[in-house]
């Protein structure tokens, strides 16, 4: 395994490819018998995770040893803190493991080097999108980022085990996407929608899904399914076909629940934010109509566990 001075020095020779995200930066070190290595710093106050992707392959390598700074992991609901020198070995990860970071967090991270560079060139391709997103609308680029962050916790409380938290992470975070074919001028409209406006942005669940379909990444591909339901109501009453009840899948129904929550509690062009107080309650009322009511009693019980905290 490398060691910290030989990683300084890697650094301070060469220009090297890195990946930046709203949470970390990565950057690739090289490749040794099969196994790359980067360097992963988490930025202070985010949060991230780890779990099994390898598809049980034998040989698979994924491990994350720390380098410098303190990380908090909630791992199957007990919660730890890692120093210098400990090692998350996903191999041993039998669900998803959160990872909070107060303060820079450098990482050693180590895989084997077909996977990595498949993954490497994937950040790449995602933040490319992303980008897009935030140069169209910055509030939907953050907004999407606490999206995600907040249907993966959500997810784990519902379905342990990291089994679809791939396609769940690149619906939710993606789920926004096709407001890049909305204009703007009815996207930021600070006044009240006409009917044919209302029309063209309930498009953006089609829109975005087809946009995921024709992804190059075959995560996102199969993700689209998300996208194209995150509006359907629990009652049948949502759009774009008014699927009701479990015809809706349970990602789409948490990320329908997430978004809804933070789009109350965050300030619009046509609204101010409501307290949290009244969003809850909001959620409450719409619980078995609008949402699903099991989602519905799983949000809620963690935003309680948060004390009610919103970001």
């Amino acid at each position: 395994m490398l060691t910290v001075e030989q990683i300084k020095d890697i650094r301070t020779k060469a220009s090297l490819p890195r990946v930046f995200t709203d949470q970390s930066v990565t950057t690739y070190l090289g490749r040794a018998e099969n196994i790359s290595y980067s360097l992963y710093t988490l930025l202070p106050n985010t949060t991230t995770w780890v779990y099994n992707n390898s598809n049980n392959l034998a040989d698979f390598v994924e491990r994350y040893t720390i380098l410098t700074g303190d990380l908090e992991i909630d791992s199957e609901g007990k919660k730890s803190i890692l120093h210098r020198g400990d090692v998350i070995n996903v191999r041993k990860c039998s669900g998803v493991v959160t990872c909070n970071a107060e303060s820079h967090v450098e990482i050693l991270f180590e895989m084997t080097s077909t996977l990595f560079e498949r993954n490497f060139t994937e950040r790449e391709i995602i933040q490319l999108d992303a980008k897009r997103i935030q140069e169209v609308d910055g509030y939907t680029y953050h907004h999407c980022s606490r999206i995600r962050d907040y249907s993966i916790e959500l997810w784990k409380r519902m379905r342990p085990g990291s089994q679809g938290v791939a396609i769940l992470s690149m619906g939710s975070y993606f789920h926004d996407i096709g407001k890049l074919a909305i204009p703007l001028e009815i996207l930021n409209k600070p006044g009240k929608l006409t009917d044919d406006e209302w029309k063209i942005i309930k498009m953006h669940t089609t829109l975005g899904a087809e946009m995921m379909r024709n992804h190059e990444i075959e995560r996102i591909r199969k993700a689209a399914f998300i996208v194209e339901e995150h509006h359907e109501r629990y009652d049948g009453k949502g759009y774009p076909y008014g699927l009701i009840g479990n015809e809706i899948s349970i990602e789409a129904s948490i990320v329908s629940v997430v978004d809804a929550f933070d789009a109350m509690t965050t300030n619009r062009v046509y609204r101010g934010a409501m307290t949290i107080e009244d969003a809850i309650q909001e959620m409450k009322d719409g619980k078995g109509t609008q949402f699903h009511p099991e989602v519905v009693d799983e949000f809620l019980a963690m935003l309680e566990e948060k004390q009610n905290k919103w970001i």
